[in-house]
């Protein structure tokens, strides 16, 4: 879309300092951005490629000064504000309702006249899909599957049968959701699989990224609830719950039964051991191991295998990277020693 700066600072509730009908239609990085692009400093340290940048709307901080003719929308954190500034600005149009020819739909599932359905889509038995929800070519909805509005799944998603989503929800290409768990009981010389009757449901205005498999509960459902964003690469194993706001990075692995509280942050390549508690507002460092049956306190910082506090982690990597010089000023004690 395109408007003003002055319409934009309204949106944002932020004061405006410059020309109020400079007009806006994107958004860019200062190097790359065009005349009728917005940008944003963060900083008074990031202010010459703004002055420099073609752009002329910046959103900066308060009392942060810039060329004379740059239109200045003030906002105590620039970032935040240029990221729902880009969203206003960059609405997309979802595809013409409407459902593919070459698309297989059962019968008895429930489509909204306003969905949009593309090529080669599979929808079986009693689905549901909401109003304003697109389904992008080659995706898979299992029977009984609900998909609420608003929601997007591109290319090649698959619902195994019963895989409930919220409102809002974006999957992307390759998303398996509702596979079995990975659950065994050994006897009698073989591994017996246990039952993996559950469901999945995810809430409201969730993002999962590409080729992010969560596995459907063993006898209870995997719970995501609102507003997790869950990066590229990730596993999420049976019978776990991801409280509201968690960020989840990519190539993390989260085993069965674990507790994840809201606003909790998984770096990269996290690995979570099975029944662990992360509780809300926990950080885990990237490539941090937690052992299985842990709990990380709300609030705390951990990094390392097996994962401690930040703190302790520091001064222990500190500790082990001056190991060779211990090694050394020990065997010179050694040989002193054995020379007396």
């Amino acid at each position: 879309m395109t408007c003003t700066a002055a319409e934009l600072a309204q949106y944002l509730e932020a004061k405006i300092e410059g020309d109020p009908h400079v007009p806006l239609a994107g958004v860019a990085s200062p190097e790359r951005a065009r005349a009728e692009d917005l940008i944003y400093v963060q900083s008074a340290r990031h202010a010459a490629l703004a002055v420099h940048s073609a752009a002329r709307c910046a959103i900066a901080p308060r009392e942060t000064r810039l060329a004379a003719d740059k239109t200045i929308i003030q906002a105590a954190n620039p970032k935040l504000a240029f990221a729902k500034a880009a969203a206003w600005l960059l609405q997309k149009s979802g595809p013409a309702p409407g459902i593919h020819a070459s698309a297989v739909v059962s019968a008895s599932a429930k489509v909204a006249p306003s969905a949009s359905i593309g090529p080669c889509v599979v929808i079986e038995d009693e689905v549901e899909i909401g109003d304003a929800t697109a389904i992008g070519a080659f995706c898979f909805l299992g029977r009984g599957a609900h998909v609420g509005e608003h929601c997007r799944l591109h290319p090649r998603v698959t619902l195994y049968a019963g895989v409930r989503l919220g409102h809002r929800v974006e999957l992307h290409s390759g998303v398996v959701l509702g596979a079995d768990g990975f659950g065994y009981v050994f006897g009698e010389g073989r591994h017996w699989k246990f039952p993996q009757i559950g469901g999945v449901e995810i809430g409201d205005d969730v993002e999962i990224g590409a080729n992010t498999t969560i596995d459907r509960g063993s006898l209870d459902d995997t719970r995501i609830g609102p507003g997790v964003k869950i990066d590229n690469l990730v596993q999420v194993a049976h019978n776990v719950r991801i409280g509201q706001d968690s960020v989840i990075a990519a190539q993390t692995g989260i085993s069965g039964s674990c507790t994840l509280g809201a606003n909790v942050v998984a770096g990269g390549q996290v690995g979570i051991g099975d029944h662990c508690t992360i509780e809300d507002g926990a950080m885990l460092g990237g490539q941090a191991g937690i052992l299985n049956g842990k709990t990380i306190r709300a609030g705390q910082i951990v990094w390392g295998t097996p994962a401690r506090p930040l703190a302790k982690f520091k001064e222990q990597f500190a500790l082990a990277s001056r190991l060779p010089d211990f090694a050394a000023r020990l065997r010179k004690l050694e040989q002193s020693r054995a020379e007396d």
